[in-house]
């Protein structure tokens, strides 16, 4: 199992490689009597680049100070816009071979430039509006309608916050911005399922220090998702503790009639582990519950434990174009938003902050408020 590590940083590598490489060969390509000393800077800056993410993030899991956090944050940017220029360098072929296909040879010293400025216009247009829409958080209002629910829940509002993603690119002033946004809300209950840390080495407590201004009545509840696995769960869930967020570890509570359970991410994964624990929980039917689990899966296992709602993040909705249509093949429907399974309610929330590049396109930052009703 130690080879793993090893193996998926040489795998992310080669990707990285190859991606350079074809971008390096396409400007190339399509800038024709590029030489010299600007044919030299572009080479250089390209191997820079090239190793720029893996180097930023080896070191943020062993170091925490502002030069890594500047380093890595612009690591993560370039990997952004890494993707929207292999896009357009994808499209500046497509164009120039359907151009030829289509009878047409226009002089590629003039045509060329013109369609490489072009689609590499778009892609740093694309970028940039990804970064603003990172910083754009939505606040999405919903009722839920609920079986078996106490007369005081009636009404009652819960905010979901997912996705925190609390390191080296979003820092305790983010969080500081998420708990306003949410105590704007007046809740009576927080619930996060998960990521609220990004995993790097940090200083959990100065991150998560915003965290102990949210009062609301009934408390904030966490179940933890793959990221604080990464960065170690148990000193993740110490930071939280101190915070003053209730921890559901495979454990579940009763709040004013309501049970809110919570599993891990890395337990979730095992479909018999799961569903032993969920069966453990011996869930009284005739009382609504809640189950904080990161990722929308298991959802058959969940239905028949007897939970009434799910309430889930990790997609980011995909988070950047063209992931977004990756991560809707793996989850389908239940990769964003409210959607039925059975007699389950799961809701997935495309999580406030962002992992990597923080760019979203085609998906949106966002802060849940639930409002529940008798179903």
């Amino acid at each position: 199992m130690k080879a793993w590590p090893f193996v998926g940083i040489v795998l992310m590598q080669l990707i990285l490689c190859t991606g350079h490489w074809f971008l390096y060969h396409t400007w190339v390509a399509f800038w024709p009597g590029l030489g010299g000393v600007a044919l030299t800077a572009l080479r250089v800056a390209m191997l820079a680049l090239t190793f720029s993410f893996m180097v930023a993030a080896m070191l943020s899991f062993r170091m925490w100070n502002a030069p890594v956090r500047w380093f890595y944050k612009a690591a993560c940017i370039w990997l952004g816009f890494l993707n929207f220029f292999f896009l357009a360098a994808c499209l500046s072929w497509l164009a120039w071979y359907g151009l030829q296909l289509a009878g047409v040879h226009p002089d590629a010293a003039t045509v060329r430039p013109a369609i490489c400025v072009t689609l590499g216009g778009l892609a740093l247009a694309a970028g940039l509006y990804g970064m603003a829409n990172a910083l754009h958080v939505r606040i999405r209002r919903l009722t839920v309608k609920l079986p078996n629910l106490p007369e005081s829940w009636r009404g009652r509002r819960a905010v979901v916050v997912s996705d925190v993603h609390l390191g080296n690119v979003n820092g305790a002033e983010f969080c500081q911005r998420v708990v306003r946004l949410v105590n704007g809300l007046e809740p009576e209950i927080v619930l996060i399922p998960g990521d609220v840390f990004d995993g790097t080495l940090a200083n959990l407590d100065e991150l998560a220090a915003p965290l102990k201004e949210l009062r609301p009545p009934l408390g904030v509840y966490f179940s933890a998702g793959n990221h604080e696995e990464f960065g170690g769960v148990v000193h993740c869930l110490a930071a939280l503790r101190r915070a003053g967020v209730h921890v559901l570890n495979n454990e579940r509570v009763v709040v004013d009639g309501v049970t809110i359970a919570g599993v891990p991410y890395g337990d979730s994964t095992f479909p018999v582990h799961i569903r032993a624990t969920l069966e453990g929980m011996k869930l009284d039917r005739a009382q609504t519950a809640i189950l904080l689990n990161h990722a929308p899966t298991r959802l058959p296992i969940v239905e028949q434990a007897g939970f009434s709602l799910q309430l889930s993040g990790h997609t980011h909705g995909g988070q950047v174009f063209p992931f977004t249509w990756f991560t809707h093949r793996v989850f389908g429907k239940f990769t964003h938003g409210l959607h039925r399974f059975g007699a389950l309610t799961v809701y997935t929330s495309t999580g406030v902050g962002t992992w990597g590049p923080p760019m979203r396109v085609a998906s949106a930052p966002e802060i849940v408020a639930l409002t529940f009703e008798q179903g």
